[in-house]
């Protein structure tokens, strides 16, 4: 019984080892009478990793700083015209007022240009999950092309024509977005451990599971589309304040005792719904009107079937381990008090340092 209860805390202290949601970075691409413009944006946790720098001196953008920024810039994006490679007109790098490292690009054209290739370069260097939204826009301001990339999809292509029907969005790469975003958003995977640990039968944790899935379901919707809007530092505050309510909750009443639980949980999802839809809104979903439906209910399902998928393998494992009654009296507030832990130093870290 030791070793669970060894093994449980490794798993949930490895679990705080990656408190951060996987990354999202933007690519923004606008053709202009006679020249094209590129804009990059990186946030200053994934562009630390590349520059081997701290995130905190990334926001200061000290001297040192911006000339490793504009020797990243000259690198980090590679443009083709009609299949041949464009050098930039100019390219700087700046740290933007919220202090993301922003590179700007302008190339010539647009004219005679029938096919247009974008080479996203820093992204195999990004941490594992981390994807980029690549949108590209007419002189109009009409969207000609967006695209989802990743480290495995560098690259995206598109014809600038301004008469084409708008792009439609895929429902599969959003789906895909949701289950990546729940399996590698470790914050949200700890809160639903913490609640599916005391649950004493599958009807609990079906209760739970429902309520958390409606809660933030609603929230997602509403946020994405602008209706409900609060600051992200918030948000995520109050995710890492959950995790630590629901630990310390196990603790001190008890195992099994969930009365009203059900409630909390829908509470907190509508918390986490917002959280959610950050990943939405960065990426400009809301923006395209109906054509917001098929990315939104897609990155929701995608949510779902990741939670769905790790409830599907803890549960089994969890509510056999229930039989044990050292598992009772020691895995579980030993789990419970890391959790609490865990939640309690993202709190600190996501009021006070981010």
């Amino acid at each position: 019984m030791t070793r669970l209860a060894i093994s449980f805390l490794f798993l949930v202290s490895a679990l705080s080892a990656f408190a951060h949601d996987p990354g999202l970075s933007s690519v923004n691409l606008r053709l202009e009478s006679g020249r094209i413009t590129a804009i990059v944006t990186f946030n200053d946790r994934d562009i630390s990793t590349v520059l081997g720098e701290n995130p905190q001196a990334v926001r200061e953008g000290g001297a040192g700083i911006k000339g490793k920024l504009e020797a990243l810039a000259r690198r980090a994006l590679r443009l083709e015209t009609n299949g041949q490679n464009t050098a930039p007109a100019t390219t700087s790098a700046k740290v933007d007022e919220n202090k993301n490292a922003e590179f700007n690009y302008t190339y010539p054209g647009p004219s005679g240009v029938r096919s247009i290739t974008i080479h996203s370069q820093l992204l195999p260097e990004m941490p594992f999950g981390h994807r980029q939204s690549f949108v590209a826009l007419g002189v109009s301001g009409h969207e000609l092309a967006r695209h989802l990339l990743s480290g495995r999809e560098t690259e995206a292509t598109f014809v600038p024509d301004e008469a084409a029907a708008p792009p439609s969005h895929s429902f599969l790469d959003f789906f895909l977005l949701g289950v990546r975003h729940i399996l590698t958003g470790y914050d949200h995977l700890l809160f639903l451990f913490g609640l599916l640990i005391v649950c004493r039968n599958l009807r609990q944790a079906a209760l739970l599971i429902t309520c958390f899935t409606i809660a933030h379901s609603v929230t997602l919707a509403l946020s994405t589309f602008g209706l409900v809007h609060f600051p992200s530092r918030w948000i995520e505050s109050a995710i890492a304040a959950s995790i630590l309510y629901v630990g310390l909750e196990n603790v001190m009443r008890g195992d099994g005792h969930l009365r009203g639980r059900w409630l909390l949980t829908f509470a907190f999802g509508l918390v986490h719904g917002m959280g959610f839809a950050g990943v939405l809104r960065e990426m400009g979903v809301a923006d395209g009107g109906w054509f917001t439906v098929a990315p939104l209910a897609g990155f929701n399902l995608g949510v779902e079937a990741g939670q769905l998928s790790v409830a599907a393998i803890l549960l089994p494992l969890l509510l056999s381990l229930r039989k044990n009654p050292r598992y009772l009296r020691v895995a579980i507030p030993a789990a419970s008090i890391v959790v609490a832990a865990a939640g309690g130093c993202w709190l600190v870290q996501r009021v006070f340092f981010s």
